[in-house]
């Protein structure tokens, strides 16, 4: 603990080491038995994303067509991620209609 009772501020390089730690652990989790959900209204045989909720506040994302390939995001990147996309940052730009002229 520093003098004020706060832990002392990680160096960039203890980030950085930390995270890596952190990624190896969830990477080593077994996932085998965890419960995939996704979004409501989807059919069983339509394309959609799954996710899966782990120890320690992770996530594991895959898509349904390609159930072996699955990404794991720690707690924090999970929230950084919904945050982000709730604040409309993921948005795409909306397509043009008739030609990008007004109806």
């Amino acid at each position: 603990m520093g003098t004020n009772g706060e832990a002392p501020k990680e160096t960039p390089e203890e980030i950085k080491a930390r995270k890596e730690r952190e990624k190896d652990e969830l990477y080593a989790l077994d996932i085998s038995g965890v419960e995939w959900h996704s979004a409501p209204g989807t059919e069983q045989h339509e394309e959609r994303v799954e996710i899966a909720y782990l120890p320690g506040g992770a996530v594991a994302m895959r898509s349904s067509l390609e159930p072996g390939t699955v990404l794991r995001y720690t707690e924090a990147e999970w929230t950084a991620f919904v945050l982000g996309a709730r604040d409309g940052e993921f948005d795409l730009e909306p397509a043009p209609h008739n030609g990008g002229l007004d109806a």
